[in-house]
């Protein structure tokens, strides 16, 4: 990574925005960050470091702690951060939260953090990969650069204070930070997945192992031996066990049939008795069946005489009906007679209503000529009131002028005497703002004393905001706390649960050996994996973490607040003194002054408010003339044009009649005179059309009345003629009268309904004597059977058979259960041959890749060994010349005590005493010498291995003044070195010689408004 330019704002001791252009100082540059004590040379590392990961190099403050106190209140705290990852550029942005102006009316508002990233193209052209999310920036960073947070202060920047990390990290630390660096995550994955195997294996067998000894505990079986000895006496006793159920299957067969014949035959019997008993039943019904055969002949010579019975009936009702029209038809041509005679005497009067219409229609025509006139009337009269209500209206308007003219000329009077008072008011406050101006001085001073006051009250705040922070990250840090104590306790009980899950009945128990568990332990919630706890440690780890900084951060707020009171005391001091009055008197003065000030500036607006409302008053005034002259001139335009329309109005309404002098009472006379004209028309029309009507009734009822007396005469006749024919006939048949032959008749239904019911009896009796005679025939020769005693033999010999099967398949579900177990017994145990084979390869090549033999080095430790070798044949190189042939670099293969991880510790070597010693008993300066050349060394090799990691940029931050001039020299050599290799380096040192030999540098410059960067190139 090579940066490119770096713009911060409102950050750390940087009030305003400044900017570094990197590509001022060379493609290659060895440059120096120079600037006094806290004038900020650090925080533009922090300002790096912040950009790409949102945390400062030492990590000892937030991005929301970073703001600069001195910057405006209206200027967001922000970095932007332009760097090179080989071909590509890359621009980031963050935002850390803050309390920020609201953009719209006063107060502030709380600034999330946000961040943004953007790839630039060969063109310029951006391309966004990150909108504004915080989290997803950094992630995309550590993707990038192959480094986190923690990676890239220990091997692109060494911190103030912290160069020697790197170089005391131990095997644990030191294989996090390289595996990151070489990307060596394949092999621990290798060692993972042969670890999983193996134990998958081991489980498998142990698995295998308690499953055959399960199979046999199913059978209640102790070694395989017992199980050939059962299956070998089993085998003739299933035989002779089916050999006796077979028997007692053939015996029960036979009990069966003789049975079912038995109830066959009983079956026959029983229902010849029912046919005996149906038969005794149909004979009692004989005489009964012979009434009705009698009645049914009768019947049906009654239906030889109904035609002419019937037809005497209808010759009777002919004759009734017909003498019933003929009276009918008498009655309605008596009824239109005497209609016909009372629309004579109405057609007679038509000639005198006809001369009424005519009448009528004369009045209608005149009256309809007064509605033009009356209607121009009614509008002249409209117009007359529109008109005097306008000239009202105008004569109004005028008197509402006049009144407001008097009105604004008692407020002008007003106005001007309110200006004549503030005038002097205000060179009264004249006076007294000169008195202001000799207490200018102390004002500033005051203003000073007011923004520190403000500043103390927002580090109060800030305090308050703390403390109150700092409780909810002790509640937070207890909770974190308490569930990974309360998960630690429900997976260590979830262990006996996994493991009771596992058990078979009859499997012996992994844990105390019994093949018995009458109760099985359960676990009544989720069990948590080992990650889950570990991310549940973590988690309390990370609580405990932040509750830690939390309290460092309210220590240091309450140090400033402390320190903001000192400087308090002595600005109210100085204040004192400059004045020449104690506090208390310089502060009432202040106050007096400053509402002096106020008053004076009120009464200068108010002289500005009334001279404008004077001026709004005679525009005013102005305008009300005119409107007066206006009204004036139309009132009397008004009063013109309504006497022109009175006169016009006089003059129509002398030409109507007086008792019309309304439209209203003219229409209504109008719609009287058409309703009577309508009347009489209607009444004349259908007095003609009755009397026509009538008149054709009368000769309709005449002909009617005629018709219906010809038609009761012949169908007299014919009621004679039909009489005469049904009693000759009567005469003729077996009826002795007319009440017999009445009462032998039927109607057709009944007569089927009888003769179906003979003939089912004739039927039923037939079948009956046939079915009879069949199971007759069918039992001749046989006895009726005993089935009690059947039944008992049936019963006797179902439970000899039952018993036999019962034997039989408890001895052959013993043999095939004892087959199956044989079976699954060999099955087993070739399957446990082929674990033991499979772990003799994976199991060994597991405990070797997982350090569990020999020198206890993982696959993975052991590949970073090598290319720590590598690394420390670099940095020895440069530590030998740095000190002069004395140091250089080894690794320690000895192994560490206990199980403490080992492979990767350091060591070194001095020429002068030939020993090796541990690298912690190295003075100040030889380690800032060994940490220096670690980091060279470690980059060096990184890109050698081009592992997608360029670590072209390295940022050293003091460390120079601990070595001697000799010392300093080497050291710098070896940075110049460096820097023709290729490679960025900025160091940031007071040592005077630094600022002598670099000539290129970044100075940052102090000032009491913040501080500020210049660029100096040679």
């Amino acid at each position: 990574m090579r940066p490119l330019r770096l713009s911060l704002s409102a950050f750390g001791p940087f009030a305003e925005q400044e900017l570094i252009d990197f590509s001022l100082l060379g493609r290659n540059p060895l440059f120096l960050l120079n600037g006094p004590t806290g004038a900020g040379k650090t925080t533009l590392l922090d300002a790096i470091c912040f950009a790409l990961y949102g945390k400062t190099t030492g990590d000892e403050r937030e991005g929301a702690q970073m703001r600069c106190d001195l910057a405006e209140p209206s200027r967001l705290t922000e970095v932007s951060f332009e760097f090179e990852l080989g071909q590509q550029r890359y621009r980031i942005r963050r935002v850390p939260e803050q309390a920020r102006l609201k953009k719209s009316g006063d107060g502030y508002t709380q600034q999330k953090p946000e961040a943004q990233l953007v790839e630039i193209d060969s063109n310029g052209e951006e391309s966004i990969l990150v909108a504004s999310k915080v989290s997803e920036a950094s992630s995309e960073i550590e993707r990038l650069t192959g480094l986190d947070a923690d990676q890239f202060r220990q091997v692109m920047v060494l911190p103030q204070g912290k160069f020697r990390q790197l170089l005391m990290a131990d095997s644990k630390e030191r294989e996090k930070i390289f595996s990151q660096l070489f990307q060596t995550h394949i092999y621990r994955r290798i060692e993972d997945s042969l670890k999983v195997q193996a134990d998958e294996i081991k489980a498998a067998v142990l698995e295998q192992k308690n499953i055959r000894t399960g199979i046999l505990h199913s059978a209640n079986l102790q070694e395989g031996q017992a199980l050939e000895d059962e299956l070998a006496d089993l085998a003739p006793a299933v035989s002779q066990a089916l050999r006796a159920k077979q028997q007692a299957e053939q015996a029960y067969q036979q009990a069966s049939q003789a049975l079912d014949s038995a109830k066959v035959v009983q079956a026959d019997f029983t229902e010849l008795s029912k046919l005996k008993q149906q038969l005794s039943e149909l004979d009692k019904q004989q005489k009964q069946v012979e009434l009705q055969q009698q009645q049914l002949q009768a019947a049906k010579a009654a239906q030889t005489l109904k035609p002419r019975d019937d037809l005497k009936i209808q010759r009777f009702d002919e004759a009734k009906q017909a003498s019933i029209l003929q009276t009918q038809c008498e009655s309605d041509l008596h009824q239109a007679r005497q209609n016909l005679a009372s629309l004579e005497q109405q057609y007679a009067l038509l000639p005198e209503k006809e001369q009424q219409v005519n009448g009528v229609r004369q009045q209608l025509s005149l009256l309809q000529s007064y509605k033009p006139l009356l209607e121009k009337v009614a509008q002249l009269r409209e117009q007359v009131s529109a008109a005097q209500q306008k000239l009202n209206a105008q004569s109004e308007q005028g008197q509402q002028l006049k009144q407001q003219m008097q009105a604004l000329q008692q407020q002008k009077t007003q106005l001007n005497q309110q200006q004549i008072q503030l005038a002097e008011q205000a060179e009264t406050q004249a006076d007294k703002q000169k008195k202001l101006s000799e207490l200018e001085q102390v004002l500033g001073l005051a203003q000073e004393l007011a923004a520190l006051k403000q500043q103390q009250e927002q580090d109060q705040q800030a305090l308050i905001a703390s403390a109150e922070q700092g409780k909810q990250l002790a509640e937070r840090y207890q909770a974190t706390q308490l569930q990974a104590n309360q998960m630690q306790l429900a997976w260590h009980q979830g262990q006996a649960a996994l493991m009771a899950q596992r058990l078979n009945v009859g499997e012996a128990c992994p844990v105390c050996g019994s093949v018995n568990h009458p109760q099985l332990a359960h676990s009544s919630q989720a069990i948590p994996s080992e990650q889950e706890l570990e991310q549940a440690r973590n988690a309390e780890q990370a609580a405990r973490d932040k509750l830690g900084q939390a309290r460092q951060d309210y220590k240091v707020l309450k140090d400033k607040q402390q320190e903001r009171s000192q400087q308090q005391q002595l600005l109210v001091s100085r204040l004192a003194e400059q004045a020449s009055l104690s506090p208390s008197q310089l502060s009432e003065q202040l106050e007096q002054a400053k509402l002096a000030l106020q008053q004076a500036q009120q009464a200068q607006q108010q002289v500005k408010q009334v001279q404008q409302q004077l001026d709004a008053l005679a525009q005013q005034e102005q305008d009300a003339l005119q409107s007066i002259e206006k009204a004036r001139e139309l009132y009397q335009s008004q009063r013109s044009q309504l006497d022109l329309l009175q006169g016009q109005f006089e003059q129509a309404k002398q030409q109507l009649p007086p008792q019309y002098g309304e439209l209203a009472l003219l229409q209504q006379e109008i719609d009287l005179q058409a309703s009577q004209l309508e009347h009489l028309e209607k009444t004349i029309k259908q007095t003609q059309q009755d009397y026509a009507l009538c008149r054709e009734q009368v000769s309709a009822k005449q002909s009617a009345f005629d018709a219906a007396k010809q038609s009761l005469k012949l169908a007299q006749q014919a009621l004679s003629q039909a009489q005469a024919s049904f009693k000759q006939q009567l005469d003729d048949s077996c009826f002795a009268s007319e009440i017999a032959y009445n009462e032998a008749l039927m109607d057709e239904v009944d007569m089927n309904e009888l003769q179906r019911h003979i003939d089912d009896y004739a039927t039923r009796v037939t079948k009956l004597k046939v079915q009879a005679e069949q199971v007759e025939l069918k039992l001749k020769g046989k006895e009726e059977p005993d089935l009690a005693v059947l039944e008992q033999a049936l019963e006797q010999t179902k439970g000899e058979r039952e018993r036999a099967e019962l034997q039989w398949n408890s001895a052959n579900n013993r043999l095939s259960n004892l087959q199956n177990i044989q079976q699954k017994l060999q099955q087993a145990e070739l399957f446990d041959q082929r674990l033991q084979q499979q772990y003799q390869v994976i199991g060994t090549l597991a405990d070797v890749a997982n350090g569990r033999t020999g020198n206890k080095i993982s696959l993975q430790r052991f590949v970073l060994s090598v290319l720590l070798d590598d690394v420390l044949l670099q940095a020895s190189e440069r530590l030998q010349m740095m000190s002069k042939g004395r140091y250089q670099l080894l690794r320690k293969e000895q192994r560490a005590k206990g199980n403490k991880a080992s492979g990767l510790e350091l060591e070194v070597e001095d020429s002068y005493t030939s020993k090796v010693r541990s690298v912690a008993t190295l003075s100040g300066g030889e380690s800032f010498m060994a940490a220096l050349a670690m980091a060279l060394g470690l980059s060096d090799v990184v890109q050698a291995y081009a592992g997608g990691i360029k670590l072209d940029t390295l940022f050293i931050d003091e460390g120079f003044g601990s070595l001697d001039q000799e010392s300093l020299d080497l050291a710098i050599r070896t940075l110049i070195d460096l820097q023709s290799a290729g490679r960025m380096v900025g160091v940031i040192s007071h040592v005077s010689e630094m600022k002598e030999q670099i000539a290129s540098r970044i100075d940052v410059i102090k000032q009491a408004d913040g501080s500020h960067i210049k660029v100096v190139v040679p």
